[in-house]
């Protein structure tokens, strides 16, 4: 059975939020998570075309397989915010849909559509927000509750050319001058990751001038990072993280980083303190680092060092190991590694010697 026959199985299914504001406004959207009427768990289990896959029962959601795609229902329900900017306790399940989509974002957000009939409905004026461009939170507390919602709209603004709302760009000024920074780190790593992923200038220049960079820490940042959005392009399909380059000039200690993105970063901080000049000196400090490390260090040291590097010199491949000065009769010892160094910088300025020409200039050099 297909997610056809899913929808026009009850009127009390809709899709709300984005997958909504996307068809509306004339945009592709890969999100067909529903909401239903009341319990979702329940009614999915009614079902005998829908494979269960998860249940949620503290949210009372169910991700359910259904033509070998993975749909995610979710019951309408309210919520509050014991510990402000943490994460919402859900206060009841199966609410009305009004009661739902009052706990959103922003108005453009919290418009439904009825998987049966088709049928729009807005409660909060989403429809005339939409037109206008605007970005309306749906109540006064709403940054207070979840200042992560400041990015979110930030991505929202520059995805679909909104601006925030009069009264709604006051609330964030008002939260920004009194941020409180026990919210919840690894909501606002997700949704930086979000905005910046974009790679979009704009999200960096709203960033800085909103004050939103204030999220992360009071820590002034390196006001000359600029420019990335163009300085990165070429090198985008080996970039994992497009988000730590644009934030490396910030202070993100608050947030939970992998293991890997760690590493970018050490990478970098590591980089910063040196100078690079000769091109031997270049292809070594950067030949074993992520190249995120590397992009860091342009954007914020010395943008014509990296692309020489990137453009040029990473290419340049010794053809000479180790192991064959070894079975030429040398012994192993610091002295082959200062040979293929050598060697390298030899290379570097002829790049088209072979492999017999490396060879005796080792032989030169040992």
């Amino acid at each position: 059975m297909s997610i056809i026959n899913l929808y026009e199985k009850s009127d009390k299914l809709f899709f709300v939020g984005g997958v909504v504001r996307d068809e509306l406004l004339g945009e592709k959207s890969f999100d067909v998570d529903l909401t239903y009427v009341g319990n979702a768990i329940e009614f999915v289990k009614s079902l005998d075309f829908c494979k269960i896959k998860q249940v949620n029962e503290e949210f009372g959601s169910v991700h359910v397989e259904i033509d070998d795609k993975t749909i995610d229902i979710t019951s309408t329900r309210t919520e509050s915010y014991p510990q402000k900017g943490g994460l919402p306790l859900v206060n009841k399940i199966g609410c009305d849909l009004r009661e739902d989509v009052l706990r959103r974002d922003f108005t453009v957000n919290a418009i439904a559509k009825n998987c049966k009939t088709g049928e729009i409905v807005d409660y909060v004026g989403g429809l005339e927000d939409l037109k206008n461009k605007k970005l309306r939170v749906l109540y006064d507390e709403s940054f207070i509750d979840d200042p992560t919602r400041i990015v979110r709209g930030l991505k929202f603004s520059v995805r679909f050319g909104f601006e925030l709302e009069e009264k709604t760009r006051k609330l964030q000024d008002e939260y920004l001058s009194n941020i409180n920074y026990t919210m919840s780190y690894k909501r606002l790593k997700d949704e930086l990751m979000d905005a910046f992923n974009i790679n979009k200038e704009e999200v960096l220049e709203k960033f800085v001038n909103q004050g939103i960079y204030k999220l992360l820490s009071l820590n002034e940042y390196v006001s000359y990072i600029c420019n990335v959005e163009e300085f990165i392009k070429p090198y985008l399909n080996e970039i994992d993280n497009i988000w730590l380059i644009y934030l490396c000039g910030f202070d993100l200690n608050n947030l939970a980083l992998t293991k890997a993105e760690g590493r970018i970063l050490d990478g970098y901080k590591k980089l910063y303190k040196i100078n690079l000049v000769k091109d031997i000196d270049i292809y070594n400090a950067f030949k074993n680092v992520d190249i995120e490390s590397v992009l860091m260090y342009g954007i914020t040291k010395n943008r014509e060092v990296v692309k020489r590097y990137l453009d040029k010199l990473r290419d340049i491949k010794l053809s000479i190991r180790g192991r064959d000065l070894i079975e030429l009769g040398y012994s192993p010892s610091a002295k082959i590694s200062e040979c293929l160094n050598h060697v390298m910088q030899v290379k570097i300025d002829n790049p088209d010697i072979s492999y017999e020409e490396e060879i005796t200039i080792a032989k030169k050099f040992m």
